[in-house]
């Protein structure tokens, strides 16, 4: 199948058209990073860097931590920007872009989102490492898709609806984490739970201000939440799009978040820089 010109879009340069990336300016061990700030503290810890760019919210830069070679690239918040970072990164790899086909031999992405959240938990300090296990989404991105969920991430998925209960017109998609990534981040540093994938920061988390929500309780029915094990540690604005989309094309994926808020008790980071900085530097040292 050759892909058109409407379908796959390039800019001038032969990139693919919103990370304005060629293929040999990444890595196939990709840091993914909501703020576009975020991307050079990231390279900041660098041995070199090899290569820099930027077009709209999507920076990247490629270099090196210890003899590896690893990207970290900005996606901008929400799950609408995954949807576009994931589309591009895969074309990078899998589709020769000269003659718009697919590639013969595939090639598999390790994926690593860092990130902050909101704390779900009242026992969860701030600025803890909370580990993705299973994102479940309240967007609707991977429902445009044709995407065959297990019957472990179904079964999850119907357990949180039935507990929660939320209007009929939310309906939810539940992937899990890559198990290798998760086992190489996960130590006694990590908190680690099921993360919800919001499609908003106010209304879509249960905030409420001069709109009234249609979500009331929303913070509390996900907290109190439990099944099989399974609890909801986190919210934050991009996982579900990225675990639903990125091994459904044969990447592997994970999250690791700060938590900057500890939505039942109120509380608020006041300064998180230092503890991203100790972040950062934990996931280049497993990864």
């Amino acid at each position: 199948m050759q892909y058109p010109p409407s379908e796959l879009v390039l800019n001038d340069k032969g990139q693919v058209y919103h990370l304005g990336l060629s293929p040999d300016q990444i890595s196939h061990k990709i840091i993914l990073v909501g703020d576009q700030d975020r991307v050079d503290l990231v390279a900041s810890f660098f041995d070199n860097v090899e290569h820099g760019s930027q077009h709209r919210e999507f920076a990247c830069k490629t270099g090196t931590y210890k003899g590896k070679r690893i990207s970290v690239v900005s996606t901008g918040i929400g799950t609408d920007n995954i949807d576009i970072t994931i589309n591009e990164l895969d074309a990078l790899v899998n589709i020769d872009l000269d003659a718009r086909e697919d590639k013969e031999s595939l090639t598999s992405l390790d994926l690593i989102r860092i990130g902050t959240c909101g704390i779900l938990q009242p026992e969860v300090p701030i600025h803890s490492y909370i580990l993705t296990t299973h994102a479940f989404g309240l967007d609707n991105v991977a429902h445009f898709y044709d995407i065959q969920h297990k019957e472990d991430e179904v079964a999850l998925n119907k357990a949180i609806n039935d507990y929660i209960n939320l209007p009929e017109q939310i309906v939810t998609y539940t992937t899990k984490a890559s198990e290798g990534l998760f086992n190489k981040l996960s130590s006694d540093k990590t908190v680690e739970g099921v993360t919800v994938t919001s499609s908003g920061f106010y209304g879509p988390q249960g905030r409420q201000l001069r709109l009234k929500n249609s979500t009331e309780a929303l913070g509390d029915k996900l907290t109190t939440f439990s099944h099989e094990g399974h609890r909801i540690t986190n919210f934050e604005m991009e996982s579900s799009a990225l675990f639903a989309l990125g091994k459904a094309m044969g990447h592997n994926c994970a999250t690791i978040c700060l938590g900057i808020a500890n939505r039942p008790t109120k509380d608020f980071s006041k300064d998180y820089h230092p503890h991203m900085m100790g972040l950062i530097e934990y996931v280049l040292e497993r990864i």
